[in-house]
């Protein structure tokens, strides 16, 4: 029986199972499905594209140091691998939740879509406190995790990569695992690894470089001069610390950064290498930076400055915030930090926002340029990754500026157009497998 495509039939569409309507997965839904009735999307497509293709739960039993055994929620979340093997990052921490997870593995798929890289949308979690954990415990957690997901991994299926609270020797630790079992080398299962294990240049600096290359390309879009703006950064983890010192380098003033102790301004502008130097002597903290004026989140958030990068976690620009929001453009460097109340509240303002699956989309772009290289068993130099990198995430730019235009709507919606297009047209291409 042939596959019927009616865009017309709109009467059969069902709306997904009940969920929080505050959880990140339902933020995702609300953005989905305005660019489905931008395009008409074909209702079974629709069904089909706004849930995860499989979940994948476990318990994941550690042997502690005190002989103790504790037992952690495990997760893998795959969305969608219409455009190729899914991809997404590993994230480790107390707050974890299923809903978080099926809206990163979302929005990982429209985010490979939007920078044309042939992977789908996938991420994990395991739901425990690193900080409270020593180096032997996350690595018994780590192997045995990678262990119950071994049928699910593979680099040909599912390719994990660093995310919050993971890191190289988390990724090197998931390739060891997997690749015994394998009984080979399997440099290719798994990206942001060490570069001597096959890792790829660049790639520890690619989320924050590609969240500079498209403030730039922002920036000018509003005929602005970098030299000109000012920069208040939220988050100063891997994207935020980056993000920070790049855009210094392109001659703007970083004046405010935050952690989880709070936010931390001077209106002449901060100097990010030092402040990366004392967050390194401080144990990762900002706490007690002296040269600075503390500040909290919320008030870095409502700064008078030219630029913002929320760099956190999710729903951080909440409908209030978006309200006292004094920034011209906002870069989404984390994932999902604006709540979908705030968007129409920006948009009314006239404040350009650069969404999360464009602006953060560097990582997932070298984690595919890392995966060429251990496919080909050919690394290249850093100056060639950051070069594609950045022909790579301002293409992206202005295909989502100008389809923005055309469908005279918001940047991020555009995104969106953008990448559900794109996987549409190839669920399209491939049929329903019956």
């Amino acid at each position: 029986m042939p596959f019927k495509f009616d865009v017309h039939d709109r009467s059969v569409y069902r709306e997904p199972a009940p969920i929080d309507q505050d959880s990140p997965f339902q933020s995702m839904m609300e953005r989905f499905d305005i660019a489905a009735e931008i395009l008409e999307l074909n209702p079974g497509f629709y069904e089909y594209l706004c849930r995860p293709a499989r979940v994948f739960m476990t318990s994941v039993p550690v042997v502690m140091d005190t002989g103790h055994v504790k037992v952690f929620d495990g997760i893998r979340v795959i969305h969608n691998n219409v455009l190729g093997p899914s991809k997404g990052g590993i994230r480790y921490a107390p707050d974890v939740t299923l809903s978080e997870v099926k809206a990163l593995a979302a929005w990982m798929t429209w985010k490979c879509a939007v920078v044309d890289v042939p992977f789908g949308g996938a991420k994990g979690g395991v739901v425990c406190n690193p900080s409270e954990m020593s180096p032997g415990e996350l690595e018994r957690l780590t192997r045995r995790y990678t262990s119950d997901m071994f049928n699910v991994f593979g680099p040909d299926r599912d390719i994990p990569a660093p995310d919050m609270n993971t890191n190289e020797q988390i990724m090197a630790w998931i390739l060891d695992t997997y690749s015994m079992h394998s009984r080979r080398t399997e440099n290719a299962v798994v990206t942001g690894k060490p570069v001597a294990l096959g890792g790829s240049e660049g790639r520890h600096e690619a989320t924050g470089r590609g969240v500079m290359t498209v403030t730039l390309a922002a920036l000018e879009q509003i005929d602005r001069s970098p030299s000109d703006c000012t920069v208040a950064v939220q988050g100063f983890g891997n994207v935020g610390s980056v993000a920070a010192q790049l855009l210094q380098e392109q001659g703007c003033t970083v004046v405010a950064v935050s952690d989880v102790t709070g936010g931390y301004y001077n209106a002449d502008g901060l100097d990010i290498p030092a402040v990366q130097q004392y967050v390194k002597e401080n144990g990762g903290s900002l706490e007690d930076y002296t040269e600075a004026t503390h500040i909290t989140n919320e008030e870095l958030l409502t700064l008078d400055v030219d630029v913002l990068v929320p760099a956190a976690k999710e729903d951080q620009i909440t409908k209030s915030i978006a309200e006292d929001m004094q920034a011209r453009v906002v870069v989404e460097g984390a994932n999902g930090p604006t709540v979908p109340a705030a968007d129409d509240i920006l948009n009314e303002k006239g404040v350009l926002v650069v969404p999360d699956i464009l602006a953060n989309a560097g990582g997932v772009t070298v984690s595919y340029f890392e995966w060429v290289q251990d496919r080909q068993g050919y690394f290249w130099s850093l100056k060639r990754v950051n070069k594609r990198l950045k022909r790579t995430m301002t293409d992206a730019f202005n295909r989502v500026y100008e389809t923005a235009e055309k469908h005279d709507t918001s940047l991020r919606i555009g995104a969106y157009v953008v990448g559900v297009s794109k996987v549409a047209e190839a669920l399209r291409l491939r049929g329903i497998y019956a």
